[in-house]
């Protein structure tokens, strides 16, 4: 390895930490990916927005065109995408009334908001508010795949009586599915499965919806671990994927990807050590990771996080194993020996899960890792998080 500091060594110098880095080559490699793979598939790619918050991390989804149909999980991220001029938006959480008045806002404005429910009693509400204010909210009904959180399955009644109920006033958009527990399959044959059944119980409840009489435009699958499976969408409309954009921990534990794959991770600096216990202490506890312990339950947990130096090469055996609000805790394992890391070394820790991570952090200082020497800037940009705060 080079004794010549690199690029992104200068860049991460002198930022107080603890902060949040995007490698911006990392970042394009990775949405290039699953582009070029839903394209292949034949369907619309509907990148989750959730997991930057960035419009300019969306804006390399597009690469400066149009801007694509994306996913959010707030309202607020609904609002500042439509303020960045985006007009195709699905906000894939379940509706409750007292939101409606926000999603008929943005509606009036010309951006096609999709909603979504999984019961008669939301489709009831949403289209007496529709009625209400003359203005049609398109409706998606969620199906539940796998059994990870909401949905109706295919084969209950109230999926037809919802539809009915939102077709009836020009609110029924089509139906759509998220396989969570994607996220404990561990072999590339489980994930095909995973992504064959997915495509399956969307498949089933559109026909059946269609079979009543009831129209059925978008069919939309989607998570980031099926989204790299899938071998055949026939008859579906859409893909949604959106931790693909930085990856984590947890997706590399699933083999989704490789750690090179990473490309979000935190800046900390050691600020202490107690070698009675094994420990090297930084400034960086869960405030700056998240409390996410999502590859405990992996073959290799990696604790908070793992440890690189400044250039993104891992530091062996070293892991974070232990976090408070604001101190991180490093411990060597397997047997290997605790680096000898002076107080005011910069170390960058890898998130188990990206989203969680990102959403501690109010921007990116952004670097491309592929500038091993020279160049400028060497920050490029800082790219402020999408909050609504």
């Amino acid at each position: 390895m080079s004794t010549t500091p690199s690029t992104a060594t200068r860049a991460l110098a002198d930022p107080d930490t603890p902060f949040a880095v995007v490698d911006v080559h990392k970042t394009r490699r990775n949405i290039a990916r699953l582009a070029e793979r839903a394209d292949r598939l034949g369907v619309t790619l509907r990148p989750h927005v959730k997991t930057a918050k960035s419009l300019n991390v969306a804006a390399l989804m597009h690469d400066g065109a149009q801007p694509c149909p994306v996913t959010v999980s707030t309202l607020a991220e609904a609002e500042a995408f439509a303020d960045g001029g985006y007009t195709d938006i699905t906000y894939a959480v379940g509706i409750d009334p007292h939101k409606l008045p926000r999603v008929i806002a943005l509606l009036r404005r010309g951006v096609t908001l999709r909603i979504l429910l999984d019961s008669v009693e939301q489709a009831s509400f949403v289209a007496e508010a529709s009625r209400r204010a003359g203005v049609r909210i398109p409706a998606q009904i969620e199906i539940d795949c796998d059994g990870h959180r909401g949905g109706l399955k295919p084969d209950d009644p109230a999926l037809t009586e919802a539809a009915r109920i939102l077709h009836d006033a020009g609110c029924l958009d089509g139906v759509l599915t998220h396989a969570g527990e994607s996220y404990f399959a561990y072999t590339a044959e489980e994930q095909r499965k995973a992504a064959d059944n997915e495509r399956d119980a969307a498949i089933a409840a559109a026909e059946r919806l269609r079979a009543a009489g009831l129209p059925v435009d978008t069919v939309s699958v989607g998570s980031t671990p099926t989204a790299h499976a899938a071998e055949d969408l026939a008859g579906v409309t859409e893909l949604r994927a959106g931790n693909y954009v930085f990856f984590d921990l947890v997706m590399a534990g699933l083999g989704v990807c490789d750690i090179d794959d990473l490309a979000l991770s935190v800046v900390v600096t050691v600020i202490g050590h107690r070698p009675e216990y094994g420990w090297i202490v930084t400034d960086g506890g869960w405030m700056a990771m998240s409390r996410d312990r999502g590859t405990a339950a992996q073959q290799t947990d990696q604790g908070y996080g793992l440890v690189t130096d400044l250039d993104g090469y891992p530091i062996p055996g070293l892991v974070m194993t232990a976090a408070s609000q604001e101190h991180g805790t490093l411990t060597a394992r397997d047997g290997a020996d605790l680096p000898d890391l002076p107080v005011g070394t910069r170390l960058r820790i890898l998130p188990n899960h990206a989203c969680a991570t990102a959403a501690q952090h109010h921007g990116y200082h952004v670097i491309d890792g592929t500038r091993s020497t020279g160049g400028a800037p060497v920050i490029e940009a800082f790219w402020q998080r999408v909050t609504g705060w």
